[in-house]
């Protein structure tokens, strides 16, 4: 009697339980700001939001709302820049 219980119950809770959404940042921009919301029913909502090319752009975003501004562990700091092209000199 107890397996099916068992069994029920854990089915019950893989339906029950919500599905997560992967996080994702954006590696074209250096910062990334952290927003921290209080979830209703769902529990909470956090989220960073990744379109910031400085801290202080972000913190004036960021500015009176629940949120941190953070680097993007994803962005190529350490990227060389392009090589630079030779212009072909006219004779």
């Amino acid at each position: 009697m107890r397996l099916p219980i068992l069994t029920l119950t854990a089915i019950a809770a893989l339906f029950a339980s919500a599905d997560a959404d992967a996080q994702t940042y954006d590696p074209r921009y250096p910062v990334c700001m952290h927003v921290y919301t209080s979830g209703g029913r769902g529990g909470g909502g956090d989220y960073y939001d990744c379109s910031f090319t400085s801290i202080p752009q972000c913190r004036a975003t960021a500015s009176g709302r629940a949120a941190s501004c953070d680097l993007n562990p994803y962005y190529a700091f350490d990227e060389p820049p392009p090589p630079r092209r030779r212009q072909k000199k006219s004779n």
